[in-house]
């Protein structure tokens, strides 16, 4: 009887458990909770639910975006690389990819491969090119490279597109009026 009972009693701890429950975007939502729209409150935590949700569900495109850039604010900027690669392989969610580009721009950009950057950051906007945050990022590599005219190009594209803040910065130094 003691037997039957610890039996019943493990299974129903294993189904009941709420980690088991929960779905791949059950766990998507959670780390989502902890983005303010431009970075994660706690970013090991957000990678630890995207693992998760990557778990459940592998071809998860958009929890490798997320994840990516937690490993990104994290300075892990080779597990980020993997992750933004890992959407970059054949996917048909179009979203994903050029996110995936721009995201994955920014990280060679912050590991100084700039040629590296401008080439996603033309990905990007090739595959979207009203996508105002790749024209910013890559006015900003322009700038980095002193290279003022492409940059307040991209500054103004961007501007034009309601991202202003390179173009305001950049014309507040006089690179660009």
């Amino acid at each position: 009887m003691q037997r039957v009972i610890v039996s019943v009693f493990l299974v129903l701890t294993f189904l009941c458990s709420p980690a088991m429950s929960e779905t791949a975007a059950d766990w998507f939502l959670k780390a989502d909770e902890l983005w303010d729209g431009e970075k994660f409150s706690d970013p090991k935590m957000a990678i630890e639910y995207l693992s998760n949700a990557i778990k459940l569900q592998p071809n998860y495109t958009n929890a490798y975006v997320s994840r990516g850039l937690a490993y990104d604010e994290l300075g892990d900027y080779q597990r980020a690389l993997e992750d933004y690669n890992q959407v970059l392989l054949p996917t048909t969610n179009l979203d994903s990819l050029i996110k995936s580009y721009d995201k994955r721009g920014v990280t060679y950009a912050n590991l100084g491969k700039y040629n590296l950057a401008i080439d996603d950051f033309n990905k990007a906007i090739s595959l979207k090119t009203d996508y105002a945050d790749a024209y910013n990022n890559r006015g900003i590599v322009y700038f980095l490279q002193d290279n003022k005219k492409q940059g307040c190009l991209d500054a103004k594209k961007a501007c034009e597109l309601g991202v202003c803040k390179l173009l305001e910065m950049a014309k507040g130094r006089g690179y660009c009026r």
